[in-house]
């Protein structure tokens, strides 16, 4: 029998197998060791396959929390994550996951177990077009029908998701192909017209930002997530220090720079810092490096466009210009242009101080300053500023959405670190499995997630994830009984009128993660938070720590 080498290394013999052996010989030919999942009969032949292949599987306790926490394992182990569901219900509720992953470009490789073939389009039970679904926020999708096609489709697949700008690939499979037979052949290369994304930036387009920046009085560095998934922290950090350029980020940019860097500005934005916005309002050459320019991020792009000149990095060529103009595009990988780059460029003369004139988180040192004039509640970004410089160097905090979202990103110290959060769908629900995926790619760093009530309620199912499979997270629940953020909006824009954002009927939190077997306890006075947070950190176990919040603290 021949053998025939895979992406890693790893070696697969040519022999007869069915289709759902297949898939276990793909996955581990891509180097996957872990997926998160939740089985059902569609996609029954796989995981029928799971002790014999030694698959490691966490089982979640709701579908779409197993594509948030492949998410997770993604960002942190820097590997495509893997999630399998079965078909219909399972599939459909796997779809958010998918979007927030599309939207934040997140490699990822979602398998679904579909009826079988002959059964497909007459409306039988648990029977969805998903491939169709999830079309607009899928970077492809595949319906396998034809078994001798399941090695090139996973290798195509995995493929895809990691490579030019990275995103969810699905890839459904009928239960009636996972029984059937094939010859196995691991493909030695990917072949696929039309789809050869390019990494290499133009030579001539970088030497003209270089001279644009040359030139510049008030340069900025805008960094967003794609400098995460370039690997280019470091490539970003040297060109800022060796040029004198001063790096603003989008939320997903946070941890690009340490926050003991003197570069760094803070995040840009609706809610981000008044020095990072104030920044880029006086700069008259704007460095954009993977970032799309969301509305959250730049509420009016032409008017940044029309008073400063863009040069804008981005592996995709679609995001160029799409929501701002540029007047130097560069398409390719971020890593090796800011390396090309940084070789092309002196120090800059432009005027530093200017830039950095303001004062540096006003309004974080103001609820330092005030975090005991309440003794009744938590000061939410003096406990975030806390927690972050209390956690280890290169630990991990994921975030859900709302306002414990914006507290976090505006006070979290990031020490060689990262932040994971849902930028783009904004999706809810999504910090706890996230950090799932996080810790069970990184078990021997701190994880914690940091929540609001809302999107606690959302997945706090998992709590029984987390027991089962013994993944050391730690929770943070930022409890203004409320959903913050709409109550925030409707008292700013809707005259106060506050209509069903009140979160009575709340179950006591702490009986309830001890319910689940997860120590926990509650605090109320800032006077409190450092002890209770050694607490938690030193906590052998899971652990939740619920934070009492004033319902009218506001976001920045």
């Amino acid at each position: 029998m021949k053998t025939i080498k895979g992406t890693n290394g790893a070696a697969a013999q040519a022999k007869r197998m069915t289709g759902a052996e297949a898939m276990h010989a793909c996955l581990k030919l891509e180097g996957v060791s872990v997926v998160f999942g939740y089985p059902g009969a569609a996609i029954c032949p796989f995981y029928d396959l799971l002790d014999a292949h030694k698959l490691r599987h966490i089982l979640v306790r709701q579908e779409q929390n197993a594509g948030h926490a492949a998410n997770g394992y993604a960002q942190a182990s820097g590997k495509v994550g893997v999630c399998v569901v079965t078909s219909g219900p399972g599939a459909t509720n796997l779809i958010t996951a998918i979007a927030t992953a599309y939207m934040d470009s997140i490699p990822l490789v979602a398998i679904t177990g579909q009826v079988t073939t002959g059964l497909i389009g007459s409306d039988v039970f648990q029977e969805v077009d998903i491939t169709g679904a999830c079309e607009p926020f899928c970077k492809y999708s595949y319906l396998i029908t034809d078994v001798k096609d399941i090695p090139r489709v996973f290798k195509e697949a995995f493929y895809i998701a990691r490579s030019g700008r990275p995103g969810p690939v699905l890839i459904d499979i009928p239960m009636d192909v996972q029984l059937h037979e094939l010859d196995f052949v691991w493909p030695e290369a990917v072949q696929i017209r039309g789809y050869k994304p390019n990494v290499k930036g133009n030579s001539r387009q970088i030497k003209l930002a270089a001279e644009v920046l040359s030139q510049a009085k008030t340069p900025v560095i805008v960094a967003g997530g794609g400098v995460h998934l370039a690997g280019a922290r470091d490539q970003l950090r040297d060109l800022a220090e060796q040029c004198g350029i001063p790096v603003a980020n989008t939320m997903m940019g946070i941890g690009v720079l340490d926050d003991d860097n003197p570069y760094k500005l803070g995040m840009i934005g609706t809610h981000g810092t008044f020095l990072a916005n104030n920044a880029l309002h006086k700069a008259d050459v704007v460095l954009l490096v993977g970032a799309r320019v969301g509305d959250r991020a730049v509420a009016k792009p032409g008017q940044l466009a029309s008073r400063a000149k863009i040069i804008h990095i981005d592996i995709d060529p679609a995001e160029i210009g799409k929501n701002m103009e540029a007047h130097v595009p560069i398409v390719g990988d971020a890593k090796a242009i800011l390396e090309e780059l940084c070789t092309r460029l002196q120090p800059i003369k432009g005027n530093y101080e200017v830039m950095c004139a303001a004062d540096e988180k006003p309004r974080l040192r103001k609820a330092v300053e005030e975090q005991e004039k309440d003794p009744n509640f938590i000061e939410p970004r003096a406990f975030v500023r806390m927690l972050s410089q209390t956690m280890k160097p290169g630990s991990i905090i994921t975030s859900d959405v709302g306002q414990n979202q914006i507290w976090t990103a505006n006070a979290y110290a990031v020490k060689q670190g990262r932040l994971l959060t849902s930028g783009g769908m904004g999706t809810m629900g999504f910090g706890i499995p996230s950090a799932v995926g996080a810790k069970t790619a990184c078990p021997e760093k701190d994880v914690v997630a940091i929540c609001g009530d809302g999107s606690f309620q959302m997945s706090m199912n998992e709590l029984a994830t987390i027991m089962q499979h013994d993944i050391k997270v730690k929770i943070v629940l930022m409890n203004n009984h409320n959903l913050g953020m709409v109550r925030e909006l409707q008292n700013k824009l809707y005259h106060k009128h506050l209509s069903q954002v009140s979160l009575a009927g709340s179950p006591d939190f702490i009986k309830l993660a001890e319910a689940f077997g997860i120590h926990g306890e509650r605090i109320e006075h800032m006077q409190d938070a450092q002890a209770a947070i050694d607490r938690m950190l030193a906590s052998a176990g899971p652990y939740l720590l619920e934070c009492q919040v004033d319902p009218d603290e506001p976001t920045p």
